[in-house]
């Protein structure tokens, strides 16, 4: 691939709260620094079956892992073709975060499926994808790996902090980025609430309505990851979640309310935590968390940073126009992952192109 000066580029997405697929048409233009632009931006809902599927896929055997990988990009790649064919669009090519599945970096295990090969050949165009698996054969976490989008095409603020399946926070200090995972977010809220029925909590309004339960609240706390260095790489994963916070909720006799109250108070401590140690600056908060206005005034009452709520595309697709923008890094050979922020031997240039 070339190195121009101008890109337009479609980001996929998905999380671990399997809200859906974000995609995003971006446009990058390069003069001395960076700008960019989500230009139109969508998140495609997960049919049933296909959020059954990657929900229990890490149960699965060999063959039937091989086959919904390829099929989850087949996937993926007619929505691409839909979306191209709807907005009328021409892409260079496509970046593709794919699916998470399993994220065990300590045993240089990270996979994301959703096959580059199977995308390239429904929507004909090159695809960039598993941009996560040579930072971890370097040592590093394999996340995240946003903030160099976030030093890139932010650098007005001192903090970006998404609230996404997982809340992770990046930021300068001692002269190099530093990012990290602070806690679980949506992928504990919004299993909370598909049990009252609910694909999430809108607005936190059921949070709002429930009382803080202190012995839950101090389990929380407690666990072992909190009390881990701040200011050091460090990443969580849905094994991590099913092993400790999932047997903690399940074992009190709360009401979902309730529970969703206390675990809204859970993530501002911990966030306040690690951003209370630095000196007072603005604060970038984007991902779907941000809509939760319940868990955003629990942040507020915790932090004195100056919170700033983006537009919605920035909100919302902030992770997906960063994917595409890792693309781009990627198809000019320049870094596109920071040993700062991951722990990997070197900095370097992750993602396979298929084209």
């Amino acid at each position: 691939m070339i190195n121009n000066t101008l890109y337009h580029v479609i980001g996929l997405m998905s999380g671990s709260s399997l809200d859906g697929v974000d995609i995003a048409y971006c446009r990058f233009n390069f003069s001395n620094t960076w700008n960019s632009k989500v230009l139109y931006a969508e998140t495609i809902a997960y049919p049933e079956a296909w959020k059954k599927k990657l929900l229990g896929l890490e149960n699965t055997n060999a063959i039937t892992f091989q086959e919904t990988h390829v099929d989850y990009g087949t996937y993926l790649g007619s929505l691409v073709f839909d979306f191209i064919n709807k907005h009328n669009i021409k892409a260079d090519f496509v970046a593709s975060h794919g699916h998470t599945i399993f994220h065990q970096p300590e045993k240089k295990l990270t996979v994301q499926i959703g096959s580059g090969s199977a995308i390239s050949a429904v929507c004909n165009l090159p695809v960039i994808c598993d941009f996560r698996s040579l930072d971890v054969a370097l040592g590093g976490q394999g996340a995240p790996l946003v903030p160099i989008g976030d030093k890139l095409l932010f650098p007005e603020f001192d903090f970006c902090l998404n609230l996404g399946g997982f809340a992770n926070v990046s930021y300068e200090y001692n002269h190099e980025r530093i990012a990290y995972d602070l806690c679980p977010v949506n992928i504990v809220m919004n299993a909370i609430s598909e049990k009252l029925g609910k694909n999430y909590d809108d607005g936190g309004a059921v949070a709002r309505s429930g009382k803080l339960n202190n012995e839950l609240l101090n389990r929380l706390n407690e666990l072992d990851f909190y009390n881990l260095p701040l200011d050091r790489p460090k990443s969580l994963g849905k094994e991590w979640v099913l092993k400790n916070v999932f047997p903690i909720l399940e074992k009190n006799k709360l009401s979902k309310k309730d529970i969703l109250c206390t675990f809204c108070e859970h993530i501002a401590i911990q966030i306040s935590k690690a951003l209370n140690t630095k000196p007072q600056g603005k604060l970038l908060v984007t991902g779907g968390g941000t809509y939760n206005t319940f868990l955003i005034e629990c942040l507020k009452n915790h932090t004195s940073h100056h919170l700033t709520i983006p537009d919605k595309n920035t909100i919302e697709f902030k992770e997906a126009l960063i994917f595409a923008f890792l693309g781009v890094l990627r198809s000019r050979n320049e870094i596109n992952c920071l040993k700062s922020v991951t722990g990997a031997s070197r900095d370097n240039s992750g993602g396979c192109v298929y084209s």
